[in-house]
């Protein structure tokens, strides 16, 4: 078992899983760097991750008629693997500059204290190094796609740059970080058709009250330390309503999305997906205790379900455009 990171001991920071494979296989001068970009802690990416696949499946299986080729419902897989890649890349570029913006807050917080930058496992020169060379994987995808995808990439860093910046004069910065993480909502449907519609804007829109949503339940843990050293939060704003805010949050993803898919013309049985993902957002608020934070991220980290049951809804949309004519 590691121990948890400080400035006389390398190891693994606290909130992440002792036994990972980053602790494993990397060897220890590795380790600090994939703490930057919360390589042992695949959550980020993979929420960043689902809106993209979303759109990138909306987009195959919009319109969509009965007897239809499979290969014409469903996604590209080299465009799936393109934005694992690039989510994997730009997560981790957006955690170390984010890191490198909040070292002197993460130092004062219990939870992220251990972070490479506040312990001294690397210094602020290395972790800019390391965030240019993933920023350079993340822009070696982009490329990979149309004219106008490239240019919707490049605007998203934008409200990238100005996240960090947000919890200090905003009680809303999860809006920012939804405002960030569901750009992929936009990309995927940019990629696939090299334009832009009412349908994909609605999807990005549940994306980011989604968002806000799932980040407000993961900020309740850090909720006594934000309030000492003044970082604000929808987590602190909300209170003990977080329950009520979490209801119309979720209520409003889950409307915005369904009339993302009617605009779209996507298969019924895609709504499917959004009945299961709302049964899951249900039992997120049902089982919230705000004063749990050990339950707070667990059920943060749930949400990845969430984003897997919309997109399975998705994909069996398009499958039920080929296999219908069969019943």
């Amino acid at each position: 078992m590691e121990k948890i990171q400080s400035r006389e001991t390398r190891g693994r920071v606290a909130d992440a899983p002792s036994g990972h494979w980053v602790y494993r296989l990397l060897p220890r001068g590795a380790w600090p760097y994939a703490q930057l970009a919360r390589w042992d802690r695949p959550i980020g990416w993979q929420l960043l991750l689902w809106p993209c696949l979303w759109s990138l499946a909306m987009a195959a299986s919009a319109g969509a008629q009965a007897g239809a080729a499979l290969g014409d419902v469903l996604p590209s897989p080299y465009h799936l693997a393109l934005f694992v890649i690039g989510a994997i890349a730009m997560r981790g570029a957006g955690c170390t500059y984010n890191d490198l913006v909040d070292q002197n807050i993460d130092d004062a917080v219990e939870r992220t204290r251990s972070r490479p930058l506040p312990s001294g496992q690397v210094s602020r020169k290395q972790a800019w190094a390391f965030l240019f060379a993933q920023a350079l994987v993340g822009l070696i995808v982009l490329l990979q796609f149309n004219a106008f995808a490239i240019l919707l990439g490049i605007a998203s860093l934008g409200v990238v740059a100005i996240y960090p910046f947000a919890k200090r004069f905003t009680d809303w910065p999860q809006l920012f970080l939804g405002l960030a993480f569901s750009w992929g909502a936009l990309m995927g449907w940019a990629v696939t058709f090299g334009t832009l519609s009412l349908a994909p804007l609605l999807l990005y829109f549940g994306s980011i009250l989604w968002v806000i949503g799932y980040d407000t339940i993961y900020a309740h843990q850090d909720k006594e330390d934000d309030a000492i050293v003044g970082v604000r939060s929808t987590a602190r704003l909300f209170g003990e309503n977080t329950k009520r805010w979490l209801i119309g949050l979720y209520g409003g993803a889950l409307l915005f999305m369904a009339v993302a898919f009617a605009l779209a013309a996507v298969p019924m049985p895609a709504l499917a997906g959004l009945v299961a993902a709302g049964a899951h957002m249900a039992r997120q608020i049902r089982t919230l205790d705000i004063d749990n934070p050990d339950q707070c991220l667990i059920l943060f980290r749930s949400n990845t379900m969430v984003g897997l049951l919309i997109f399975l809804g998705l994909l069996g949309g398009g499958v039920w455009a080929v296999i219908s004519p069969q019943f």
